[in-house]
């Protein structure tokens, strides 16, 4: 039988570069998913290193694997600011605009990353497009009170808009989060300009927060069959 060919782990990849910037002291932050899980192990397979450091993570997974690799964790809310915070998206362009709306958890993440001196970007390559498309939706927080105003002012504002309320799994009822709080997928066949989408949705009354981290990320750390790199965000003139 012909020898079957392993595909490169490109996050694991990225993962493993990422490692290069953590320093000695710093305080850690680390979001959702595979790559971030890679990237915990190789901290913790430096064991002087990852005894000097304190954690915090925006996901309950990512927080639950850190605590049983018995590194020093602490919630986000312990801080006012943290030295870097790694994490996933679903798609960035050049300016580092990123989506990260597949877990739903896009408040805790932006949050976290706000703190951080730098927010870093881990993954593999075909994350990253020129510009960003309509193959993900701009995800909305929206406290239930102000689900119904705020689709009505999303359709004003964008007719050509596709909204649908994230169900609960098995269920035809709405999903809340661990905030009670509603999901709401919004799915443009044009995307609007980034800095208007930006603001404009994050100021409707009821809205906690949106997928879009606008202009938020120092670098990204990606993988892929040209090898690694490290994409700097470049302004758009």
């Amino acid at each position: 039988m012909p020898t079957e060919i392993k595909q490169p782990d490109y996050k694991q990849q990225a993962a493993q570069k990422a490692l290069e910037f953590v320093r000695a002291g710093q305080v850690i932050g680390l979001g959702d998913g595979t790559t971030m899980l890679h990237l915990a192990n190789f901290i913790v397979a430096d064991k002087s290193l990852a005894a000097s450091l304190t954690f915090t993570s925006s996901s309950a997974k990512t927080s639950n694997r850190l605590i049983a690799l018995g590194v020093s964790m602490q919630p986000p809310s312990v801080f006012s600011k943290i030295d870097i915070y790694f994490d996933g998206c679903d798609q960035f362009d050049r300016e580092l605009n990123a989506l990260k709306s597949g877990g739903g958890i896009h408040t805790i993440e932006k949050i976290v990353a706000n703190m951080a001196n730098q927010f870093i970007l881990v993954g593999d390559a075909e994350k990253f497009s020129e510009q960003l498309t309509t193959r993900y939706p701009v995800v909305i927080e929206i406290v239930p009170a102000a689900i119904t105003a705020v689709i009505a002012q999303l359709q004003i504002a964008f007719p050509q808009v596709v909204l649908q309320l994230r169900q609960s799994p098995g269920s035809l009822e709405a999903a809340v989060n661990e905030r009670g709080n509603y999901l709401l997928n919004v799915t443009f066949s044009d995307l609007p300009a980034l800095s208007y989408i930006n603001n404009y949705i994050k100021m409707l009354p009821g809205v906690v927060d949106h997928s879009l981290f606008y202009r938020m990320a120092t670098k990204a750390i990606v993988a892929g069959p040209d090898g690694v790199r490290i994409i700097y965000p470049v302004t758009a003139g």
